[in-house]
């Protein structure tokens, strides 16, 4: 009888303990919203979330650099588009001088507005991006552009940084001063300055006028292609853009269904067990008020 005793009291203690583990578990996971608290509630999940963790990290990473270097890309449009208008202007100007009206002073006047313009496009040139490195420079941080005490100018001629975007690829954001301002027709600073000068010495003005038009036509067409080449890698950031946010959703849901406590199943779960919780310990009340003489009764 004492067994039995012993017995009865030990396992209606350990049902109660068991429900009790279980009721202060699920509350927990109801607060927090979390079904994980340590590695013991499940080595498996715990370990897939440690990986689900590195990579979003590592998502991260990446897609700061790909905003970076859309960013980088967009004002590298925006500043050729801006050099287009210049060049087209020069163009303009060109035009202008070879009407054969234009006297002395008007010519100073349109030189004016070529110097003007050959250091409007200068600037453009030694622009800087956000990262504060010149935006058509090389990856050692110095001008793109250069004006030389003899009236030429220098351009960077190595590639500006590239920008790491994850999985061993990385993105080169814009292009060489030297790619930018020289063409088939040359340099496309000089080539503003030989004008300039044509004018204000007022001497076969017309063929130099000409010239110019020719080879302004040239060198936009040269900031065209460079554009367009930074357009198909800004279309290449674009997708990996795309591709990177369909990625960090879809390991979202893989964490939340590691992770995170379906609060209505738990909020069910919890409530069936303090209802089962109450019922043994009023079970073990009654049973533990019974005496012998009620048994023989």
């Amino acid at each position: 009888m004492q067994v039995s005793t012993r017995l009865f009291y030990d396992r209606a203690s350990a049902a109660m303990g068991a429900l009790s583990a279980q009721a202060d578990t699920l509350q927990t996971q109801i607060a927090t919203g979390k079904k994980l608290a340590v590695a013991s509630d499940d080595s498996v999940a715990y370990a897939r979330l440690r990986g689900v963790a590195q990579a979003s990290a590592d998502a991260k990473a990446s897609g700061t650099n790909l905003d970076l270097a859309a960013s980088v890309l967009a004002q590298a449009d925006s500043t050729l588009t801006a050099m287009t208008a210049q060049l087209q202007q020069a163009s303009e100007l060109a035009i202008q001088a070879r009407s054969g009206t234009q006297d002395k002073v008007s010519l100073g006047a349109l030189a004016d507005g070529i110097d003007a313009i050959r250091d409007q496009l200068a600037d453009l040139g030694n622009a800087v991006d956000p990262r504060g490195l010149p935006l058509f420079g090389g990856g050692d941080g110095g001008a793109a552009v250069t004006a030389n005490a003899d009236g030429s100018y220098s351009y960077a001629a190595t590639s500006p940084s590239a920008i790491p975007v994850g999985g061993g690829q990385s993105v080169q954001p814009s292009d060489t001063a030297h790619r930018v301002f020289t063409s088939a027709a040359g340099d496309a600073l000089a080539m503003l300055t030989r004008l300039s000068a044509a004018l204000r010495a007022g001497t076969d003005v017309d063929a130099a006028a000409a010239s110019a038009v020719g080879d302004l036509a040239t060198a936009t067409t040269q900031v065209s292609t460079v554009q367009a080449s930074l357009g198909a890698r800004a279309a290449h950031v674009e997708l990996a853009q795309a591709a990177l946010t369909r990625a960090n959703t879809d390991r979202e849901a893989t964490r939340s269904g590691l992770e995170d406590t379906d609060v209505t199943a738990a909020i069910t779960q919890l409530q069936k067990t303090m209802t089962v919780l109450s019922a043994t310990q009023a079970s073990f009340t009654k049973l533990q008020g019974l005496s012998l003489f009620d048994y023989l009764k």
